[in-house]
């Protein structure tokens, strides 16, 4: 069954919430995710073994101090920018700087009413489900979606691609800034918030996705079946999804 995660915000709208996550392919599991208290998450570490799990959970604690209160866009920037921070204090074990993407959303209100306040950095999605019709709510930040977005890549080819798995903004990394992707969006009755790393996505179009998801009405019973639909047609990367049905 799905967790309650009543009224996370006074006055908000009561959630239910399911998240599973699983190594896939891989030796292990460098995802990290946050589902409650008004705080949906999931980041996809990087920087080879041990690094890549670091740098997501240091992330996705970090970020658990939007918990509580009603914080806005700017807060949402400085807490990433803090996120940020704190993956690149992270030590180099390796050739490569530990980074992280991250995306998903957080409960606030606006004006009364509520509203989430999206986030993204990287090629980790957010999705939602109204009328059960999937939609993407994010922007892959990767060199494949830029070359999608100017015309010189099919997307029918972006699983071919050689460099589809590079990113061109992280958290941590090489970079001393970080240019997030941060905007708000009223909550809808019923609808359905799904948030995922590249694993789920790289490994189903979405059409699939929507379809698990409409199969599936409750919050973990779909998170799971997503994870594991995902496997069975051989994803090669971590899989980890956080499902958030709004319900009143």
């Amino acid at each position: 069954m799905s967790a309650a995660d009543p009224a996370p915000r006074e006055g908000g709208p009561t959630v239910r919430v399911g998240a599973a996550s699983h190594r896939g392919g891989r030796l292990d599991n460098e995802d990290s995710y946050r589902a409650g208290d008004g705080v949906y998450l999931v980041a996809d570490g990087m920087g080879g073994h041990e690094a890549g799990e670091v740098a997501s959970a240091t992330a996705v604690e970090s970020l658990g101090s939007l918990t509580g209160g009603t914080p806005d866009e700017d807060d949402v920037r400085a807490a990433l920018r803090t996120a940020h921070e704190r993956v690149r204090a992270l030590p180099v074990g390796g050739e490569r700087r530990p980074g992280t993407t991250v995306s998903g959303v957080v409960l606030s209100e606006r004006d009364g009413l509520p509203c989430w306040l999206v986030l993204n950095v990287g090629d980790s999605r957010t999705y939602r489900m109204v009328g059960g019709v999937l939609e993407q709510l994010t922007t892959d930040h990767s060199r494949v979606a830029e070359l999608v977005a100017t015309g010189f890549l099919d997307p029918q080819d972006v699983s071919r691609h050689p460099e589809r798995h590079v990113v061109t903004r992280v958290l941590g990394g090489g970079s001393p800034d970080v240019e997030p992707d941060v905007f708000a969006l009223p909550v809808s009755p019923t609808e359905r918030i799904v948030v995922c790393s590249d694993g789920l996505s790289e490994a189903m179009p979405d059409a699939r996705i929507q379809a698990e998801l409409r199969a599936h009405p409750e919050a973990q019973q779909a998170a799971d079946a997503l994870v594991a639909a995902a496997l069975a047609v051989g994803a090669r990367d971590n899989v980890t999804v956080v499902v958030v049905d709004v319900v009143g």
